[in-house]
């Protein structure tokens, strides 16, 4: 075996004995209850879009959405940038070799050489050669390429929950345009009846039937509708508006889009992430990012201390050498060098002590981060699983009073129409029986935006969760 064969297995050797300096890993406890107060019957976890939302229509939006969004392609450009980064830090770890050949002649003139005659030189290389490759003994190169790793990954976890993020908005956006048109179409099929109401009044007060203050009365409930229609109007653009930005093209132009369901339709699986234990917050996009970004504070850690220890590198090349071209190859004409160097920090003024407080100070603010999100998370779990259910309750109850108002509607004009009853009493049941129906639809849209959020906050542990209960 030749010296830089021998040099290669010492070099696999020594590597393969390198040892870390990272402190051992441990995942900080979770600092939240092991449930959420809110439960029920629902035991399982559904994370299909098709599932979860059947409106086709709305499938089709947030297909293209995925596709098209520009702030998606952000952050999926940002993944493969950090994945490039982490591909930079790992080659750090294997040696780098290159093949150099060249040619080096000179000239010396008489005048300029210490002999008083003219030099003249030629040589010829070829060789193949290691970079300033270091032996890591102290496991520092390794720690920094855990922390690439750890930031590639964090920045991925990053980009799933942009992805989540984007289909809820995607959603609630949808669902905007949905109950605002809804609430447009009452708002219009409103007004015809006011306009016909006012219409009668005219001719009642013309005919001497009906005083002018029924008239006025009849006028002003028609103004406070064609009021109401016009601000609806200006919503349902703006959602429209917002919906297209989210998508990434016009909705309006798309072509071959399948119909889509009413708001009372939607179908939106109110159960699907109800019964879940706390710990699913784990699998949560941002809490496994906070969590890499833990990781990545505690491989810097390592890499902090491994600068107090010696580093040594090693540079080498084995190849031909001549100073004929047509000798180069010849056994006699075999060059090789090699220059191990060995780097022992004596003094810097403080900045390997510094650098180690800095990557010790970091790791506590992300343990701080890490715990700070899951708690956040719990959060938010919480407080959508008790506005579902609440909301759900008042659904339930906005529904009966607007049956109850329309049955006062019809009974107070029956009354009027028979003389019983003044006009006053017939606006007042219009204007509650057109309110109590504008609410139904806004809490119900409420309802709706609780699950879709639920999507959200729970869906990265979805699919886990539910192939282990199919086991």
């Amino acid at each position: 075996m030749n010296k830089p064969l021998r040099y290669s297995a010492l070099m696999v050797a020594t590597l393969l004995a390198a040892c870390s300096m990272q402190p051992a890993y441990e995942r900080p406890a979770l600092p939240v209850a092991a449930a959420w107060s809110a439960t029920d019957s629902g035991k399982q976890a559904v994370a299909d879009i098709a599932h979860y939302f059947p409106d086709a229509r709305l499938q089709k939006l947030i297909d293209v959405a995925l596709e098209n969004n520009r702030d998606l392609r952000i952050a999926t450009a940002r993944v493969a940038e950090a994945q490039a980064q982490y591909g930079i830090a790992g080659a750090d770890r294997l040696p780098s070799l290159s093949l150099n050949a060249g040619r080096n002649a000179s000239l010396t003139p008489a005048s300029a050489s210490f002999t008083g005659n003219k030099l003249q030189s030629s040589r010829y290389d070829v060789n193949v050669g290691i970079v300033s490759y270091e032996l890591d003994f102290w496991g520092r190169v390794s720690s920094l390429n855990d922390a690439a790793k750890a930031g590639y990954l964090a920045t991925e976890e990053a980009q799933r929950a942009f992805r989540l993020s984007l289909i809820s908005d995607v959603v609630n956006a949808y669902l905007s345009v949905v109950e605002l048109r809804e609430r447009t179409a009452l708002t219009a099929a409103t007004l015809e009846g006011r306009g016909q109401a006012r219409d009668m009044a005219a001719k009642r007060y013309d005919l001497g039937a009906a005083g002018e203050l029924d008239n006025l009365q009849a006028q002003a409930a028609y103004q406070a509708v064609v009021v109401a229609r016009a601000d609806l109007e200006r919503q349902l653009s703006a959602a429209e508006n917002l919906l297209d930005v989210l998508v990434g093209t016009s909705v309006g132009q798309m072509k071959d889009l399948p119909a889509g369901r009413a708001l009372a339709h939607q179908g939106i699986q109110a159960d699907a992430m109800a019964g879940l234990p706390a710990d699913v917050l784990l699998q949560r996009p941002d809490v496994r990012a906070a969590e890499q970004r833990l990781l990545a504070a505690n491989a810097n850690i390592g890499a902090a201390r491994a600068a107090f220890f010696p580093r040594i590198a090693l540079t080498g090349n084995a190849g031909f050498a001549s100073r004929n071209l047509n000798g180069l190859f010849g056994a006699a004409s075999r060059a090789w060098s090699f220059q191990p160097q060995l780097t022992l920090p004596l003094f810097d003024g403080g900045r390997n002590s510094s650098n180690l407080d800095l990557a010790q100070a970091r790791k506590v603010i992300a343990v701080a981060d890490y715990e700070k999100t899951v708690q956040q998370a719990f959060r938010e779990v919480s407080d959508l699983l008790t506005a579902r259910d609440k909301l759900a309750e008042q659904l339930a109850a906005q529904n009966d009073n607007s049956e109850n108002q329309k049955q006062r509607l019809k009974l107070v004009d029956a009354r009027y129409q028979a003389g019983v009853s003044n006009y006053l009493e017939v606006l007042d049941a219009q204007r509650d029986a057109y309110a109590s129906e504008q609410a139904t639809l806004q809490i119900r849209r409420a309802w709706l935006g609780a699950n879709t959020q639920l999507y959200k906050a729970l869906a990265g542990e979805a699919a886990e969760h539910q192939d282990a209960q199919t086991k």
